[in-house]
C-alpha cells in the first residue's frame, strides 16, 4: 500500500515540478560536490555558496563563475563541473534514457510526458526516438568538436593535457556552457582564428536546436522543412550577420579590442563577439573595453539568446521571430502572423508575447536591485545591466562584477540563471496548483479597450 501511495504522489508532481526540482537537485548535489577538498587544488573546502553558484552556473549552462576555473578546482572538481554541463545542456533526463536503452528496457508514461516537456514538444508521438537521436547526435558533434580541437591543443600543451583541453571544451561548446581551462577564456587564443572557428562551429551547432538539425539532415530524403525549423535558420543567421557588421562598425574591426593587424583575425574575433553572446560565454576580447553601442549590442544578442529545443538560454530566437513576424503581419494589416507559407497558431504568439513582457520586466527589476545593493564605478549601471542580461541568457560573458558579487546579488543571479535555463514558464508552472493552470469553465463578455 506504502509503494502505491509513493507513486501517486509522484505523478502528482507533474512533468512541469518534477523538471524544476530535477534540476534543483542536480545543482545542490553538484555543489555539494565542488564543496569538498577533494574538488579544490588547495585541498580546503570550498565556501558553498561559491560551490552552488558555480554548479548553478555549468547545469544551466551560464559559464559566470565566483572562482577562476582553471586555478581554484582541481581535476576531480573539473570533471564535476563538465558532467554538471553535460547534463545542463542535453538535459538531466537523458540519464534514465540511458539506463532504459542499455537495459533494453521499455520507458514508462511518466517518463515519456517528461522528455516532452524537457524537449518542448507539443506532441508525445516519436518523443524516445527523437530523444536518442539528440543522444547520438550530441555525442557525434562533441567527438567531432573535440578531433578538430586537439589537432591544435595538443601539440601546444602534450597529449593528455591536450586531449582533456580538447574534450572539455568541446563539452562546454556544444552545451554554450562558456567555463574554460585557460584562466583567461579565449584571450590567449585571440591570434588563432582556428580555434576561434571551431569554437563557434560547435556553439552555434548547439545552439540551433536539435529539431532543427533533425529536420537539416533529414531534408534529402524529406524535401521537407518545419516552421520552426525555417524560422530558428532565419533569426540565427540574421542575428550572427547583423552582430558581424554592427560589431565591425561599432568597434572598427576590434582594432581596439584585438592585439592585430592583421584583418582576418580581426574579422574572426570580429565574428565570435557575434557568436558568443547567443548563450555561450567564451571571450576573446576585454568587454570592459568595449565600446558603449557594442555594449548594447552584446546585451541585446544575450537576451535573445539561442533556439528553443537547444542547449542554449534566453528568450530563443524562434521566440522573438514569431514577435516580428506578428510585427510585420499587423502593418500588412493581417490579423495572422504568416511566415513562408504558414500561419503561426494564436497560442504561440500569445506565449511569444507573454514571455517576452514577463522576462524582460524581470531583467529590469534585477538591474533595479543590483544597482542598489553591488559596489559599482561611479555611473556603473552597465556592468548590473551586463551581468543581468548574461545570467538571464545563460550567456556567461562579464564586465568583472562577478567575483565581487555581494551575497545578495550572487543569490539573484543564481536564481536569474535557474530561471533562464528551466524557463521563466516552467518555473511559474511549477508553483502554481493545478486549479490555477485550468481554463476557466465561463467566458466574461467581449469589451474594447483603447490601444496606442
Amino acid at each position: 500500500m506504502l509503494k502505491k501511495e509513493k507513486k501517486s504522489n509522484l505523478q502528482k508532481l507533474g512533468p512541469v515540478k518534477f523538471l524544476s526540482l530535477g534540476f534543483l537537485g542536480i545543482i545542490l548535489f553538484g555543489g555539494f560536490l565542488l564543496s569538498l577538498p577533494i574538488s579544490s587544488q588547495s585541498g580546503k573546502f570550498t565556501n558553498f555558496l561559491d560551490a552552488v553558484f558555480t554548479a548553478t552556473s555549468a547545469t544551466c549552462v551560464t559559464g559566470l563563475t565566483t572562482l577562476n576555473t582553471a586555478e581554484h578546482w582541481s581535476v576531480f572538481g573539473q570533471i564535476v563541473i563538465m558532467i554538471l554541463i553535460e547534463l545542463g545542456g542535453l538535459g538531466f533526463m537523458m540519464l534514465p534514457i540511458i539506463f532504459f536503452t542499455l537495459a533494453k528496457k521499455k520507458v514508462n508514461l511518466s517518463t515519456r510526458i517528461v522528455l516532452k516537456e524537457a524537449l518542448n514538444l507539443e506532441e508525445m508521438s516519436g518523443v524516445m526516438k527523437l530523444t536518442l537521436y539528440v543522444l547520438k547526435l550530441s555525442i557525434a558533434i562533441q567527438g567531432v568538436g573535440m578531433l578538430l580541437l586537439s589537432l591544435d591543443l595538443v601539440p601546444r600543451y602534450g597529449v593528455i593535457k591536450g586531449l582533456w583541453y580538447a574534450l572539455f571544451h568541446a563539452i562546454s561548446s556544444f552545451c554554450n556552457a562558456g567555463f574554460d581551462l585557460f584562466g583567461d577564456s579565449l584571450v590567449p587564443f585571440q591570434n588563432d582564428p582556428y580555434i576561434l572557428l571551431v569554437i563557434s562551429a560547435l556553439i552555434v551547432s548547439g545552439g540551433i536546436g536539435f529539431l532543427v538539425w533533425r529536420d537539416l539532415l533529414n531534408y534529402r530524403q524529406t524535401k521537407r522543412m518545419s516552421i520552426h525549423s525555417k524560422l530558428a535558420l532565419a533569426m540565427t543567421a540574421c542575428l550572427l550577420i547583423g552582430g558581424l557588421v554592427l560589431f565591425f562598425f561599432s568597434e572598427r574591426n576590434g582594432r581596439y579590442l584585438v592585439q592585430s593587424d592583421n584583418f582576418f583575425t580581426r574579422l574572426v574575433n570580429t565574428l565570435f563577439m557575434s557568436v558568443t553572446p547567443r548563450t555561450a560565454g567564451f571571450y576573446s576580447v576585454d568587454y570592459a573595453a568595449m565600446s558603449n553601442p557594442g555594449l548594447i549590442i552584446t546585451m541585446f544578442l544575450m537576451y535573445i539568446g539561442g533556439t528553443s529545443g537547444s542547449t542554449a538560454g534566453g528568450l530563443k530566437t524562434t521566440t522573438f521571430g514569431v514577435l516580428l513576424v506578428q510585427i510585420v503581419s499587423l502593418l500588412k494589416g493581417r490579423s495572422r502572423a504568416e511566415f513562408a507559407g504558414r500561419s503561426i497558431k494564436e497560442t504561440a504568439v500569445f506565449r511569444a508575447m507573454t514571455l517576452f513582457f514577463i522576462t524582460l520586466s524581470l531583467c529590469v527589476i534585477s538591474v533595479m536591485l543590483l544597482s542598489a545593493t553591488e559596489h559599482l564605478p561611479r555611473n556603473g549601471i552597465e556592468y548590473v545591466a551586463f551581468e543581468v542580461f548574461s545570467a538571464f541568457g545563460t550567456v556567461g560573458l562579464t564586465m568583472g562584477l562577478t567575483p565581487d558579487l555581494t551575497i545578495f546579488g550572487k543569490l539573484l543571479i543564481i536564481a536569474l540563471m535557474y530561471i533562464g535555463r528551466v524557463g521563466i514558464m516552467t518555473v511559474l508552472f511549477s508553483l502554481m496548483s493545478n486549479n490555477q493552470k485550468q481554463e476557466a469553465r465561463f467566458q466574461y463578455p467581449y469589451e474594447s479597450v483603447l490601444v496606442g
